[in-house]
């Protein structure tokens, strides 16, 4: 019995592996796809997809700002190269950074006015693409996925 056991195990792992295959490429695919439609929403602003993601993180940071340490924390995708993307948005007047007396190790980052100025007219379009991104899927649906993907990272942020 207990050969059996190992079997039929060995057995659903073997056919999960297609199936695993599968939602890897779809989901992949699926991402590129949506990523490259958000990249022609902020071409118009001179912005990419990542320097979005520091201004709204910095924008929801306000009035206080954020070290650039907790910045990279919260950014939706991994990035190593945080420090150069601020100091290109800084270099385009959207973020500053200040030294802090209290903690002169840290450095703070906050969006500027212009900053908060080019995402202003950005929350209409990024809003009417998330919708638009998803228009396939029912609110049940959409609740689903956020669910499965939830428990997919979940699983690999435990490590």
């Amino acid at each position: 019995m207990a050969t059996k056991s190992k079997h039929s195990g060995a057995r659903r792992t073997r056919h999960a592996a297609p199936q695993a295959k599968e939602a890897y490429v779809a989901l992949l695919h699926t991402a590129d796809l949506v990523r490259t439609a958000f990249a022609a929403v902020l071409e118009p602003y001179d912005i990419t997809g990542q320097q979005y993601n520091v201004l709204r993180i910095l924008r929801g940071a306000e009035p206080d700002g954020l070290p650039t340490l907790t910045i990279a924390e919260r950014m939706i995708e991994n990035t190593p190269g945080v420090t150069r993307m601020i100091d290109r948005l800084e270099s385009k007047g959207l973020v500053a950074r200040e030294i802090r007396p209290q903690d002169r190790r840290c450095v703070y980052c906050r969006v500027t006015k212009k900053g908060l100025n080019l995402l202003e007219p950005l929350d209409q379009p990024v809003d009417e693409f998330n919708r638009s991104v998803f228009c396939a899927l029912s609110k049940a649906e959409l609740e689903q996925l956020t669910a499965l993907l939830m428990k997919t990272r979940q699983a690999h942020e435990a490590d």
